[in-house]
């Protein structure tokens, strides 16, 4: 077929010609790799036409311009049919890239990935991430929208729309982030539920027969069912009717044939994670044939097709245009607030913001960190005018609301609106990590999520991607330790600070003190990549900047604290968090015993490993090898910092119920006990570690401390 026979060929058939084009560039892709999913792209294939080419906003020439509506696949398996949808439409991903489909140094992995692929909008595979993403994403529209917005000037208004599957729908975070954006009425929310009944193990009434439909309903969403996956007009009426739905989020549920057109596999589990031909070498010559097909050459697109898709991205570029001229009419009548605008969409703060932080002294006494978090961020507040986010459910404890203004909520009889700046997430912690990914993909604003240091585990899956994606995420998290106390080990974080640590991309912060901790927000606005803000339930001392180095050289990751007597050490304390003042209490009881001792605060390994060599150097010079690591957490992983004769004092048990003073005395967190360590340390390193690991065996079953020595009594040398 070619462009001069186009006007002989009716709609109908020229729609099935460009569905066509979609299901068998993913055929062919995933064939040639001999790896991935086709089933997903041949049944989902009209939804994602009728889409792109009749109702998505997006301009390929300009894959970020703020405007566009955002297409999520959040079943990142069907990866191929996104990327053949921006191929078609005029994205930067050239037929050459659709031929390397998951192979080295391509730009089409075999799941999407943010800032690989022009167009991609999130990282998504890790099935039910991208749903909640795109709860993110609505969230930031209608902050957004809400705050910059005003009469006749609409500056933010598009829709977020979502492909989801089987899959996703199982996954507890869909659950958490489905709820919350029923609840929060987010109606430029569009989603699209591929029902095609089958995953990788079969039918999914083997597992999964509750009714979505009413499931959905429940959570304040509008639903529409839509019998047959391949009825354009059915689904076109049904975007239609869900755009005119303003105060729910949109529920589109496509009944669909995964692997559509395979005469051996439509229908099954077989075309779901394999190449058609691992059904029979013929399969793709046959659903070619099937649905009338030209079986070569491989990864063919009729001029037709192709027209029909370019024409869809041309129109964006006019679009784009349409909102250019808009933006400067914008510009003209409400400067001051454009120039917020643009400013808050680059990144770029603004003048002064950090102005109104408080320098703290230790005549103010000691203070948690968790309560100086929440006086820095309520500071910076007015000033950082897109800062948003809450946290699960747990205002009263990690401190992170912003009191100055009214919660984020569709109404005032919710008791705030949309211009408001404290998120109430409820206790949904996946959720919560994965909008608030989706809140920084989405641009414009500063968004944060804020939970008890343990429930890190509940939303690792959605740190992980932020790390992955390299997103400027905000993650906070307080009462860091066993001096957690009373509540117990259920409630005390042991391993999460180092398996924080272990994620690539992550920057982890956890601060001495006042200063240090507004030091880290000082720092944490500018950051490109995600950051988790570690925080203390219990009250630490302010350390004297007067007497000792400056907070500011958190920025470095570590730095000597307080020097050693003379400035040549023979021992090297290293702390973090709040025992940071501890290792400044027993630095002067070393010295006095004749070991010149120095103190390196540590709140960040990973800003520390980006500092040069000559700096690292001058902090834990090769020359001193005492080094002690004082941390309550897991001993593993300090190795890199501490060197072959150094030691740790470290939890590598799970803590204690019990008042948190009596905790840290139980597991050897004193003064009297640190000089001890220290001390042994400097004459045999070997036997101290030795000594130091044994005595985690005391503390081996659950917490249980009551045949437990001590602080002080043997076992603690």
């Amino acid at each position: 077929m070619t462009t001069a026979t186009q006007d002989k060929i009716s709609s109908e058939q020229l729609d099935q010609l460009c569905i066509n084009t979609i299901r068998f560039l993913a055929v062919d892709a995933v064939q040639k790799a001999n790896s991935g999913h086709p089933g997903a792209p041949m049944g989902m294939a009209a939804m994602a036409y009728t889409l792109w080419t009749k109702h998505l906003r997006f301009n390929p020439k300009n894959p970020h311009w703020f405007n566009r509506d955002r297409f999520v696949l959040s079943n990142g398996h069907a990866s191929m049919l996104l990327y053949s949808l921006l191929h078609l439409t005029g994205y930067d991903l050239p037929m050459e890239q659709l031929q390397q489909f998951r192979q080295w140094g391509s730009i089409t992995p075999g799941h999407p990935e943010l800032g690989v692929t022009p167009g991609v909008e999130v990282t998504t595979g890790p099935l039910g991430q991208g749903f909640a993403n795109a709860v993110g994403m609505g969230i930031a529209e209608a902050s957004l929208g809400a705050n910059f917005n005003r009469p006749g000037h609409e500056i933010v208004d598009h829709y977020t729309y979502v492909f989801t599957g089987d899959g996703c729908m199982e996954e507890g975070i869909t659950h958490e982030a489905a709820s919350l954006a029923g609840h929060l009425q987010l109606g430029k929310l569009i989603y699209f539920y591929d029902d095609n009944e089958v995953t990788i193990d079969g039918n999914t009434k083997i597992a999964f027969t509750e009714n979505v439909n009413k499931r959905f309903e429940a959570y304040n969403w509008h639903v529409q069912d839509v019998a047959d996956g391949n009825d354009i007009a059915a689904i076109d009426a049904a975007i239609v009717a869900a755009k005119a739905v303003k105060d729910r989020p949109s529920l589109i549920v496509c009944h669909t044939v995964i692997g559509y057109g395979s005469p051996h596999g439509q229908g099954t589990s077989k075309v779901h994670g394999n190449p058609l031909g691992k059904l029979g070498k013929d399969e793709v010559k046959l659903t070619k044939e099937n649905l009338g097909w030209p079986v070569e050459p491989a990864f063919y697109v009729p001029d037709e097709a192709r027209q029909v898709f370019l024409a869809a991205g041309e129109r964006g570029a006019a679009l784009e245009a349409e909102w250019n001229q808009k933006f400067a009419a914008y510009k003209s009548a409400e400067a001051e607030l454009a120039g917020k605008l643009e400013r808050a969409l680059k990144r770029e703060l603004e003048p002064g913001w950090d102005a109104k932080i408080k320098v703290y002294k230790p005549e103010d006494g000691p203070i948690a960190t968790r309560n100086v978090g929440g006086n820095v961020m309520n500071a910076i507040a007015d000033s950082v005018p897109t800062l948003l986010g809450g946290s699960a459910d747990l205002n009263e404890s990690t401190f992170t609301k912003l009191e100055e203004f009214p919660d984020f909520e569709p109404s005032e009889a919710k008791g705030g609106s949309y211009q408001g700046r404290t998120i109430n997430w409820g206790i949904r912690e996946h959720g919560m990590g994965a909008a608030v990914n989706g809140m920084a993909a989405h641009g414009g604003v500063y968004p944060f999520g804020a939970t008890f240091f343990v429930f890190s585990d509940y939303m690792r899956a959605a740190v992980r991607l932020s790390a992955l994606s390299n997103l400027p995420s905000i993650f906070i998290w307080t009462h860091d330790s066993v001096a957690v106390g009373e509540d117990g080990p259920t409630h005390e974080p042991i391993e999460q600070l180092m398996a924080l640590r272990a994620i690539p991309n992550l920057t982890i912060i956890r601060p001495a003190d006042a200063n240090e901790t507004a030091e880290a927000w000082r720092l944490i606005p500018q950051m490109s990549g995600p950051v988790g803000l570690i925080l203390s339930r219990q009250k630490l001392p302010v350390i004297d900047q007067n007497k000792f180095a400056k907070a500011s050289n958190l920025s470095k990751g570590a730095y000597i604290l307080s020097e050693a007597q003379g400035g040549t050490p023979k021992l090297i304390l290293i702390a973090t968090g709040s025992e940071v003042s501890l290792a400044m209490e027993a630095q002067p009881k070393l010295e006095e015993a004749g070991v010149p001792t120095r103190v390196v605060s540590m709140p960040s390994f990973e800003l520390f490993a980006q500092q040069d060599e000559a700096y690292q150097q001058t902090v834990l010079p090769d020359g001193v090898s005492a080094r002690l690591s004082i941390e309550l957490g897991i001993s593993v992983g300090w190795e890199e910092w501490i060197g072959p004769g150094g030691a740790s004092l470290a939890i590598d048990h799970f803590g204690a119920s019990a008042p948190y003073e009596r905790v840290l005395k139980e597991f050897g967190y004193t003064v009297e006990n640190v000089v001890a360590v220290a001390q042994n340390l400097l004459k045999d390193p070997k036997s101290t570690r030795r000594s130091l690991k044994e005595n985690q065996t005391k503390f081996a079953h659950g917490g249980h401390i009551s045949s437990a020595p001590a602080a002080g009594d043997e076992g603690h040398s």
